[in-house]
């Protein structure tokens, strides 16, 4: 059973993780691109999520997103689209396939960046911020997820590095293939664990202090 919520000093207790695998930063439509489309065609679930190039005043422009990133257990690809000029016709393929899914968090939002680029219709998208409450957690930064489900703890940041920079250091790299593939860890250990639903009360800003989520009665009910 999971917490309801997770603290700051909780998650600062916890080992410090990143994706474990390997890492390919692709700018063009190459061999090294053919290659990522075959393995990224292959695979069940992926985690996603993009990254935009921050704004810091009222005056700077809203830049919209600058990568794309799809992770499968051991390889994570990190698409640098506006270098690409755009979501070439294969990765679309992906982005529309709803046999592939694509977990990420907010990602209503991650799409719409996307279709920016280029239009096309997304398919076979899953939201973790959906369905956490059918597992009894309220938080839904990724961050506490993460803490949450799979007791790790992730590094934030480089979320607002420049993300156009001429190249990616290896520290953005690290953050932008976590962010995505913590996204797929955390689902399939969500599919593999008990729901547990929030309660109306729970799921209200300020739940009462005397409502606790294992409490037995509710238990009980949910359960008949």
């Amino acid at each position: 059973m999971y917490k309801i919520s997770i603290t700051p000093e909780e998650i600062e207790k916890l080992e410090l993780a990143s994706f474990p695998g390997r890492i390919r930063v692709i700018d063009s439509v190459g061999l090294e691109f053919l290659a990522a489309i075959r393995y990224l065609k292959r695979q069940k679930i992926l985690g996603f999520d993009t990254e935009s190039r921050p704004s810091f005043s009222s005056d700077q422009p809203h830049y919209g997103v600058s990568l794309l990133q799809l992770s499968g257990a051991e390889k994570a690809y990190l698409f640098r689209i506006k270098l690409m000029r755009g979501i070439p016709k294969q990765l679309r393929a992906i982005l529309s396939n709803e046999k592939i899914l694509k977990v990420g968090a907010a990602v209503n939002d991650d799409v719409r960046g996307l279709e920016k680029h280029h239009d096309f219709p997304p398919r076979g998208f899953v939201d973790l911020q959906k369905i956490v409450w059918e597992y009894g957690i309220k938080d839904k930064a990724v961050k506490k997820m993460a803490a949450n489900i799979l007791g790790i703890r992730i590094s934030k940041t480089q979320q607002l590095s420049n993300w156009e920079a001429e190249s990616l250091s290896d520290a953005q790299q690290a953050y932008a293939a976590t962010d995505a593939w913590v996204c797929r860890e955390m689902y399939l250990k969500l599919l593999s664990s008990k729901k547990n639903p929030l309660t109306p009360e729970q799921m209200m800003p300020n739940p009462p202090k005397n409502q606790e989520h294992n409490d037995k009665d509710n238990t009980q009910e949910r359960k008949g």
